[in-house]
């Protein structure tokens, strides 16, 4: 029922060999910044198009989901809009101002590969 209101419902990318990166980055972490995450991950599905602070383009059809956690830690998740629903594609905890390029580059990959 909760689905049908989301205006862009999250899909976990999967690899060839039936792995899902960023739900296996997800599980990695502590339960307090998986709720955090995760809250913000629902935030985008309900309320699509969203902007900034939460939401912003990296370009290339990449856009990022902004998560503050505690102690002043910062969590990224890459996404990219496949038709009426959002792919994540990469997490990771940012530590330095400027988002990577090595990350945007992974996940600029995984959305190719995910078209295929």
């Amino acid at each position: 029922m909760t689905s049908m209101l989301k205006r862009l419902p999250a899909q976990f990318y999967r690899t060839e060999g039936g792995r899902e990166p960023v739900r296996e980055w997800l599980h990695g972490l502590d339960a307090a910044d998986r709720k955090v995450i995760g809250g913000d991950i629902s935030d985008v599905e309900f309320s699509w198009p969203i902007g900034m602070p939460l939401v912003r383009s990296l370009g290339q059809g990449i856009w990022e989901v902004r998560s503050s956690l505690s102690s002043g830690r910062i969590a990224r998740v890459l996404f990219y809009v496949e038709s009426d629903y959002m792919v994540l594609l990469h997490g990771f905890m940012k530590k330095t101002q400027k988002t990577p390029q090595q990350e945007i580059d992974l996940a600029i990959k995984r959305m190719k590969a995910s078209r295929v």
